[in-house]
């Protein structure tokens, strides 16, 4: 049976991201602080990691939002968070319209059904005890939802969906290729039919060849059954190809997000642009022209005991005093797209009036000035037909 015989006869219906609907998840200030606690017997909390510490996003109907960021942003953290593997410090997750984050397990068993999660790594994620079938149909008995009888069917008509062999159900996971088992972890997510998959990094740990093929697959899924996507990668080569929105995660926050033609044409944030400029451009070098690297001295810093201010000021090269005293706000800079720093767009320039010190009210050393107007905007080539969100309403510049 094809794909669409399996799902769309079950009220699925391929569809494209609707940005007019309302979207299916809505993350607001999202929060997760792991305690440390100090050695011995008694065992007291010393400090907190703050792994994801007011992150905001949406992700479309239908549509998919990339979270990228170097290792240890948050990135995992955030997906885990949003299917409740993880209990947030604070914050809110509105999945369509209802805020999930303070459910109890019992409550959340239901929502289980509409929000399902593929791992990174295929070998972990599956028993290696359990069969193919008994993995892949443990959902639809979990949730009784088909009699034990029927079980198995559905099971190949999944496997035959991800592009396995249906007679291969009673396999064990080790006699599979590591691309086979991502699609056996794929085809466990479809198998209650969710609104939203979270995608960490599903193909981070395959090769380029594979990594194509299960691309291409998610993308027909996609298509096929209307299902939305938080894909979180740190591969912005494959986030490009998925995802028409695109969020820049740092150490717990995130620094830009906006729509695919924005990030990757018009990068504002200098973290952004470091990180564009560490993929390889095959149309650039094919012309002969070499993109410039931009080289970031330092390490991240500890989640434990952030920088003050904004927290990539200690690696950043137009940092000034004002990025070490006032943490730059998520502003919107255009009609999609919303970048977190003082000197938006400004790398390799020599950066003048910060964008947030006149919008904060505060001088260019970060000191509250009473004479600085809230609303009076930076002029110049850097920021003319733009767009600032000011909270209660939003100006543009012509």
């Amino acid at each position: 049976m094809s794909a669409e015989n399996v799902l769309k006869a079950e009220g699925h219906a391929a569809m494209t991201a609707d940005l007019s609907a309302p979207p299916v998840l809505t993350v607001n200030d999202l929060k997760m602080h792991f305690p440390v606690k100090s050695p011995g017997l008694f065992r007291r909390t010393v400090g907190h990691v703050k792994a994801v510490d007011g992150v905001s996003f949406q992700v479309p109907t239908n549509g998919s939002l990339g979270l990228v960021g170097e290792s240890g942003c948050g990135k995992s953290t955030t997906g885990r968070l949003i299917t409740r593997l993880y209990e947030p410090t604070g914050g809110q997750i509105e999945f369509e319209g209802h805020d999930i984050a303070k459910l109890s397990q019992r409550q959340m068993l239901p929502l289980r059904r509409d929000i399902q999660m593929i791992f990174q790594d295929p070998a972990t994620s599956l028993n290696p005890r359990h069969t193919v079938g008994s993995i892949i149909g443990a959902p639809l008995q979990i949730h009784n939802v088909l009699p034990k009888n029927k079980v198995l069917g559905r099971v190949q008509e999944l496997l035959e969906i991800v592009g396995l062999n249906p007679e291969h159900y009673n396999r064990y996971p080790h006699e599979f290729s590591g691309g086979q088992r991502q699609r056996i972890g794929i085809a466990r997510a479809l198998t209650l039919q969710p609104k939203l998959l979270v995608a960490d990094e599903p193909v981070s740990a395959l090769d380029v060849s594979i990594q194509a093929q299960v691309i291409n697959l998610l993308q027909d899924l996609q298509t096929e059954f209307g299902i939305a996507f938080l894909f979180i990668a740190h591969d912005l080569a494959v986030v490009r190809h998925f995802c028409p929105e695109i969020a820049v995660m740092y150490l717990g926050k995130i620094v830009e997000i906006g729509d695919r033609e924005s990030i990757y044409g018009h990068a504002h944030h200098p973290y952004t642009q470091a990180l564009l400029s560490a993929v390889p451009d095959v149309k650039q070098a094919t012309l002969g022209g070499r993109r410039e690297r931009i080289r970031l001295t330092g390490d991240v810093p500890s989640p434990i005991n952030p920088p003050s201010g904004c927290r990539f000021r200690t690696r950043c090269p137009i940092a000034k005093e004002i990025c070490a005293k006032v943490e730059p706000p998520l502003l919107q800079i255009g009609p999609r797209h919303k970048v977190a720093c003082h000197f938006p767009g400004e790398m390799g320039k020599a950066p003048e009036t910060p964008v947030t010190s006149r919008l904060l009210g505060v001088d260019n050393h970060g000191t509250p000035d009473p004479g600085a107007s809230p609303v009076e905007l930076p002029t110049g080539p850097s920021f003319s037909n733009t767009w600032f969100d000011l909270g209660n309403r939003t100006i543009h510049t012509a």
